[in-house]
Order: structure tokens, then C-alpha cells, then sequence
């Protein structure tokens, strides 16, 4: 049976959900259309998800378009949530990119479309709410070819456009002229259709459909069509075309089992539940699996689970079986270490990967009344071994949690998660920005054995300096043979003390060389080399000197005309450094960079000034050198850099 996997994606309000609800009606998986605003779909299952109408959680649904079988994920809108979409990307054969027709192209819209282009995933584009007051068509078009993309191909046309009464028409391969704009585009990628083109040879209606359905194929080109998810115009016309245009997934099941695990839950128990993609071979229950990850150093390791039981969706709900193959979705139990992103079976040349962005917000969670903090913690453990959009860090010292976030809605829903689910009640302090340190030059210090002011039985030297931008922590040592015990130590400790540099941020872009190395081997031990590496390191970092970087974004604006001088007024206030404005017909484009602290800031603002036409695009972009008095981060631990202090606390702990 033909498999295809396909990705819902939109920025927030389009009707992605409300589309999925009504393709879930069509195909006779539900009896009646849920309806965002009253909490009543199919795929937001979660509490907040249903009073805030948003989708938090991508979500799995299949059903079946003749004898073709769709599994559909549902994903999340807001930009907060982008992780867990680009997440997504990495298991879909095709996406439908949902646009409203009122709002038109939203920055969401050009990020999504952009990730998918990336990857080279089939795109269709749906443009919704045609029923809606205010929607457009020709002019929506245009500007989806100014600023998203010039290869597109609208397979039908509104009528009766912001009435209830508004339908489509099919454009028909068998009108001349519509033929015709279909051979323009697809030439633009076939040299034979060109040729024909060219020398005006004839194409049949069939011809053209054909090249058509490769070029979607291939990701060159992306249909359009127009509908309502509310009324369902439109909706069964893109189902038929949906599994007509968008490949199958092609039988693998001889080859070496190869998929990847793309969302976790639990269970009450505690037992974790694998969403898994099977790209090739197949699963079986009780059957021992190999799973690969592989780790942020570009090393990988490799762990063994036997396969307890085994769930397949189909038709809004998931049934039990004992095998799966290549090309579906399933639901896995027994594979106790999982983790998201972690292969099954065998890498493949079909696995896609995106290098996620890493959140660049922090936040301070405690539990509310403060006694449960120590609950709290092992609670945020958990939902961040769920949940990669997690990040959780402990200050033992100070006895704080931190978060890291992409953005403000990211904290509603956790503190949700956590008073629903948990019973948790929990309250968080400003957010802030993650800055990093690096070295601005060279330094080294060396701790002798034996000297008075050592008291650790071992000898360690570092010279550190910068290293190439992006190189992260490169350590390398210029002796000898050295025991592997008191060698690991000192390269663990490294990198854990990197984690806080002068200022209290993380330190990166540094080459540390090992110039220094002694040790008695009656008397020295592998603790005494790991509590001497952070003094030593951090001496020489301190005399090479460090500064703060902030993070940064990159953006795209485009304004109105009369608007523009506003615009520049308001960017340069918060920081940002744009390029010469370039005219696009009746609106600036304006590029350039704006620091992560301001970004948000700005977007608040630009409907206003702007009138609603304003577009605004951010990305990360990496870090740019503090201006100013530099930001502190206080630390977690005792700093190295206060000896007395610090040798107190190793003497106590030891």
C-alpha cells in the first residue's frame, strides 16, 4: 500500500489546524469538524493547547485518499515552537504551507518555507480563508512570488473571494492558455520542455502533468490552491491532488532497518513511548535493535533495546501489530535510553538533519512554595529528556534553576505542564540573554608540585589563546605519554570549567595547549589533577583577557515607503546595523543584524508604525562583540579565580 508522510506548517492564525480538522472530516476520520476556538479538535490534545487555541506538541493523525495512505503531522505555529517543527521536517516525504489569504505572508511563513527548501521537501501551498473579509488572490500571489518564491503554479482560482459564498475553479491543463503558463515554469527546470518551448512544439495535457508531478517530486516547484478550512471549499480538490503530486514512499523494506525517533512521551508508569520514522527494513516486536546517536562533538555511540510492543496509526487512532515497515509512522515501547534524534537500526542517506537552533533566553524557575524546588528540578529533568526545547541548569551553590527558552510563550506553557501534570505551582524571574566569552589574547600559568602555595601532588601548565570563530574548545598537548586516569581528569575538568569564564558565561572560539605535566606516582590521583585544572585555566584566561558577545539575529524588513525613515529610527534606537535600503515596487527591503535583547522589542512594534504591512524576518545569526560595560553572569560554582575560597571548598568536599 502506497505510504506518504506529509508536514502542516504555518505561521500562527492561518488555519493549519482548522485545515487538518477539516481533511480529518473529508476522509471520514471524524464525524464532525472540531473547532479551534472552542477546544475541540482532534489533534491539540493538551489543556493550554485548547485554551489558547494553539498548537504546542506536533501531533500524528492518518487516514486514507482512495487507496493511498497519509500520515499527517500537525505542528506547532509560533515562533517559540520552531524547534519542534523544524523537528518534524526530518520524517516528511511533502508539506502543505498554509497562508491565509487575509494575512498574507507572515515572517513564520518565509522561515518555514525557507527550512523546508533546505531540505528539498515537496511544498504545497494552501491558501486559506478565501471566505474571509479582506482576502486576496492575485495580489497574494504576486507577492508570494516577490517574497517567498518565483516557482509556483496556482492549480485553481477563487471566485466569490471575502463572501460565504466563495468557490473554486479548477485551472485545466486543456485550456491553451493556462497550458501555456504551465510550460513557462516547468521549462524554467527541463531542458526537453524548454526545447519543446522553444521551437512552440506541441505538449499534450498529460505530458505537462507529468513533468509537472517531477518537478513537485523534486521540491522545483510548489502547486497553489485556493480554499476555506472552515467551509471546506477546496479541501477535497487538495487531498486528490495532495496524493496524486507528492511521492510515494518507495518500497525498502529488504534493506537494513534504518529510522528515526522524532517525538517522545511517557507514560504514567514512566515508560518512555518512541514516535519513530522507518525509512527502510522494518520492526518487529521482540526483536533486539541497535540505536545510534550521535553526540554534539560529531562522535556517535551506539546502545542495544529489545522491542516490547509496537502501535501503527491508522485513521485517527493507533492499533497494535507486531511488524512495521519502511515508510510509516509508529509508536515504539522497550527502547529505555531513547532519545530524540537517535537512529534505529542503521544510518541512512534518506535520514534528513536540520542543526537546530539552541535558545538563547534564560530564565530562573522556583517552585512555589520554595520547599519543592528539589521536585521541581527532577520534574524539568524529565520533561527536557522529552522535550530538546528544554533546557535545564542547576546552580548547586546557589541552589537555582534556570531555563533555556526561545520566548515568552515557551514559559506559559511550561508552567502549564507543570500545575497540570505535576501539581507544581511555579514563578519565574525576568528573562534575560545567554552570552558567550572569548579570549582576546594569549596567557599561561603553570602550578609546580611541591610548591608551597600547591596543594595537590601534581604539576599542570595551559597556554591558552583565541582560536578560529566557530572552532569552539580545540585542547591539545605537546608532551609526552601521560596516564590515561590523570590525562582524562584534566580534559573533563577543561571543558566543565569553560562553562563559566571571567564574566560568568560560557567560553568558546579558545585553543588551549597542555604545557605543563607532573606527577608522583606514589602520592598523586586523578582528583588532585581534576580540582588543580581550574585554577590553572582560569589563571592563564584571566591574564590573556576575555570579551562578552552577544547573541544576534539577522533580518529582513520589508516596509511601506512612507515608513521607512520610522523604521530606521526605531532599528538604530534598538541597536541594529542594516545595509542600503533597496526599492521592491512599493516597499524597502532593509537587511542587516539586531541584537537577540532587542529583537522582540522591535516586533512589537512594527504593526503598529507600519500599519500591518510591515514584514519582518529574523534569524539567528551567532554573536557580535558587547558594546560597553560587559554583562556578568553569576556563577554556579566556587570561582577558581578566588583561591582561598576555592581551596576551602575542594578541602571541605574532599
Amino acid at each position: 500500500m502506497p505510504t506518504i508522510n506529509i508536514g502542516i506548517v504555518a505561521h500562527v492564525d492561518a488555519g493549519k489546524t482548522s485545515l487538518t480538522e477539516r481533511i480529518l472530516y473529508e476522509t471520514h476520520v471524524i464525524d464532525a469538524v472540531g473547532r479551534v476556538d472552542k477546544g475541540t479538535t482532534q489533534t491539540d490534545a493538551m489543556d493550554l493547547e485548547k485554551r489558547r487555541g494553539i498548537t504546542i506538541k506536533a501531533s500524528v493523525v492518518s487516514f486514507f485518499v482512495n487507496d493511498v495512505k497519509i500520515n499527517l503531522i500537525d505542528t506547532p505555529g509560533h515562533a517559540d515552537f520552531l524547534a519542534e517543527v523544524e523537528r518534524s521536517f526530518s520524517v516528511l516525504d511533502g508539506a502543505v504551507l498554509v497562508i491565509s489569504a487575509v494575512e498574507g505572508i507572515q515572517a513564520q511563513t518565509r522561515i518555514l518555507l525557507s527550512a523546508l527548501q533546505k531540505l528539498a521537501i515537496p511544498t504545497i501551498i494552501f491558501i486559506n480563508k478565501i471566505d474571509r473579509s479582506g482576502a486576496q488572490s492575485d495580489s497574494l500571489l504576486q507577492r508570494i512570488k516577490d517574497k517567498l518564491t518565483e516557482h509556483i503554479l496556482p492549480l485553481n482560482q477563487p471566485t466569490q473571494l471575502e463572501t460565504k459564498q466563495a468557490a473554486i475553479i479548477p485551472n485545466d491543463l486543456h485550456d491553451p492558455v493556462f497550458l501555456h503558463t504551465c510550460l513557462e515554469q516547468l521549462a524554467l527546470h527541463d531542458e526537453h520542455l524548454l526545447a519543446a518551448y522553444v521551437e512552440d512544439e506541441r505538449m499534450t495535457a498529460e505530458q505537462v502533468w507529468s513533468a509537472l508531478k517531477q518537478q513537485v517530486g523534486t521540491a522545483q516547484i510548489a502547486p497553489v490552491f485556493f480554499g476555506s478550512a472552515i467551509t471546506g471549499v477546496g479541501v477535497k480538490e487538495l487531498l486528490t491532488q495532495l496524493a496524486d503530486l507528492f511521492p510515494s514512499q518507495t518500497s525498502l523494506e529488504e534493506e537494513p532497518l534504518s529510522g528515526i525517533v522524532f517525538k517522545l512521551e511517557k507514560e504514567a508508569t514512566g515508560e518512555k513511548i518512541a514516535y519513530v520514522r522507518i525509512f527502510a527494513g522494518s520492526l518487529q516486536v521482540r526483536s533486539q535493535v541497535n540505536v545510534l546517536r550521535r553526540m554534539a562533538d560529531g562522535a556517535s555511540e551506539t546502545y542495544t533495546g529489545k522491542i516490547q510492543k509496537l502501535h501503527l496509526f491508522c485513521e485517527g487512532t493507533t492499533e497494535q501489530v507486531p511488524m512495521v515497515a519502511a515508510g510509516e509512522f509508529c509508536k515504539v515501547w522497550g527502547l529505555k535510553e531513547v532519545k530524540i534524534g537517535d537512529v534505529v537500526g542503521e544510518w541512512s542517506s534518506q535520514i534528513k538533519t536540520l542543526h537546530f537552533a539552541i535558545p538563547q533566553l534564560e530564565t530562573r524557575i522556583e517552585a512555589v512554595p520554595t520547599e519543592y524546588n528539589h521536585q521541581l528540578y527532577q520534574v524539568l529533568l524529565e520533561l527536557a529528556e522529552e522535550d530538546p526545547l528544554i533546557s535545564v541548569l542547576k546552580d548547586d551553590l546557589h541552589q537555582t534553576i534556570y531555563l533555556r527558552i526561545f520566548g515568552e510563550v515557551q514559559k506559559e506553557v511550561i508552567e502549564s505542564l507543570l500545575l497540570e501534570q505535576h501539581g507544581l505551582a511555579v514563578r519565574f524571574s525576568e528573562t534575560t540573554i545567554v552570552c558567550i566569552e572569548k579570549p582576546v589574547g594569549i596567557g599561561q600559568a603553570v602550578e609546580i608540585m611541591g610548591e608551597d602555595d600547591n596543594p595537590f601532588v601534581a604539576t599542570i601548565g595551559f597556554r591558552v589563546e583565541p582560536g578560529p570563530v566557530g572552532s569552539g574548545v580545540s585542547y591539545k598537548s605537546t608532551l609526552g605519554a601521560l596516564p590515561l586516569s590523570y590525562y582524562r581528569a584534566i580534559e573533563e575538568t577543561l571543558y566543565t570549567t569553560l562553562a563559566q569564564g571571567l564574566y560568568g558565561w560560557e567560553v568558546t572560539d579558545i585553543a588551549i595547549t597542555l604545557t605543563h605535566m607532573g606527577f608522583d606516582r606514589a602520592s598523586s590521583t586523578a582528583s588532585g589533577f581534576r580540582n588543580l585544572t581550574p585554577l590553572v585555566l582560569m589563571a592563564a584566561l584571566s591574564q590573556a583577557g576575555s570579551a562578552v558577545y552577544e547573541p544576534i539575529n539577522q533580518f529582513e524588513l520589508s516596509i511601506p515607503v512612507d515608513v521607512l525613515s520610522t523604521a530606521i529610527f526605531k532599528l538604530s534606537a534598538l541597536g541594529a546595523v542594516y545595509e542600503q535600503p533597496i526599492l521592491q515596487g512599493d516597499a524597502f527591503l532593509l537587511t542587516g543584524t539586531i541584537p537577540v535583547e532587542t529583537t522582540e522589542k522591535f516586533r512589537r512594534k512594527l504593526p503598529a508604525f507600519s500599519k500591518g504591512e510591515g514584514v519582518f524576518l529574523a534569524q539567528a545569526a551567532g554573536y557580535r562583540q558587547k558594546e560597553g560595560e560587559y554583562p556578568t553572569r553569576k556563577r554556579m560554582d566556587y570561582n577558581p579565580l578566588h583561591r582561598e575560597e576555592y581551596l576551602l571548598h575542594v578541602h571541605h568536599v574532599r
